[in-house]
Parts: C-alpha cells; structure tokens; sequence
C-alpha cells in the first residue's frame, strides 16, 4: 500500500527540487512523523472511556497509542498528577505513509460539506496541525465499538523549518487544503 512512500521518492523529490531551486537532496523537505492526539477531557476520571479512546486510535493508525498521564495536579482543572489526560500515537516510516494515504485518500472524503483542510494550521517551522472533529470517518472505526464520538489532532512534522517548503510538500503528496489564503 505505501504508494505515497514510493511516489515522494520517484516524484515529488525531483519536483520539490526543481520548484524550490535546492541542488542539494539532502535539504529536500520530506515527512519525519505523524502524531495523532487525543484530549480526554470531561472523560479524564472514566478508565474505561480512555480504554477504549486508545483502542480506537491505535485501530486507525495501525500501531499501539499510548495513554499520557498528567504531570502535575492543577486544582482549577480538577486534576491529580499521574490521572489519564488523553492518548496519543507517534507514526513514522511505513505507517505514516499508510496513515496519510488513508487520510487523504479514504477518511477525508468521507467527511460531509468537506471543503479542505485549513491552510493556516502551519506553526512558522515547517510542522502542520490541523483538528479532525470525529473517529467515524475512518473506515476501520465500528460505530457499535466505540462509548464516545470524540475529535483528535494530527500533527505533521517536516524536516524543513520554511512553512512554504512544507506546504509545497504536503501539496504534493496530495492533501486537500481550503481554496483561498
């Protein structure tokens, strides 16, 4: 399936090098790792819930999550150091690429009134964050399986530090961004 590791490398490497005028191929921007995020929220005292958060996410992106636990109490946020906070995955070779085709390919698609994703979820280093709002648009989640709808983030980091070398990049492999600015 890792079409999009196969086309970055035959493709979009001498594009990126052509369009960005970089000689060197060792300075062409490429995808270091995907990190899929899950805030626990109001569910942060319900074991089972964040269980089965976890289960989902490691259901969507193929590899084990993991559930973060609090560092330290905030009394204002209800919170104890070492409670459950939310779960998270750190993708990166051959499941980050599986992720992102299955992103594009299949879960964004599926999303309604889709419009594209915003352009500005770039945090001025190369790396881009956006929210997806359910767990349900992906095709391996089974509505019956899961206790709560819940959003998640996903963050791809980049190892060029220019937001337009990074845009460039993830334009090509394919992700929808928003018409406009």
């Amino acid at each position: 399936m890792f079409d999009l590791k196969r086309k970055y490398n035959e493709e979009i490497r001498q594009k990126l090098a052509d369009e960005l005028e970089i000689k060197n191929p060792m300075l062409l921007p490429k995808l270091e790792k995907i990190v899929i995020s899950v805030g626990a929220g109001d569910y942060a005292k319900d074991a089972k819930i964040i269980q089965n958060m976890a289960d989902t996410i490691s259901l969507i992106a193929g590899q084990r999550a993991v559930i973060t636990l609090a560092k330290k109490s905030v009394a204002g946020f209800k919170m104890r150091e070492g409670m459950p906070m939310g779960v998270k995955v750190t993708l990166r070779g051959n499941q980050m690429y599986n992720f992102l085709e299955k992103l594009i390919v299949i879960a964004l698609p599926r999303v309604k009134d889709f419009r594209g994703v915003p352009r500005n979820g770039f945090d001025g280093r190369g790396n881009y964050s956006f929210g997806l709002n359910e767990q349900l648009m992906f095709p391996e989640v089974v509505y019956d399986d899961i206790m709560v709808t819940h959003g998640m983030n996903v963050t791809m980091v980049t190892s060029t530090d220019s937001d337009k070398e990074a845009f460039k990049l993830l334009e090509m492999f394919g992700m929808p961004f928003a018409k406009g600015r």
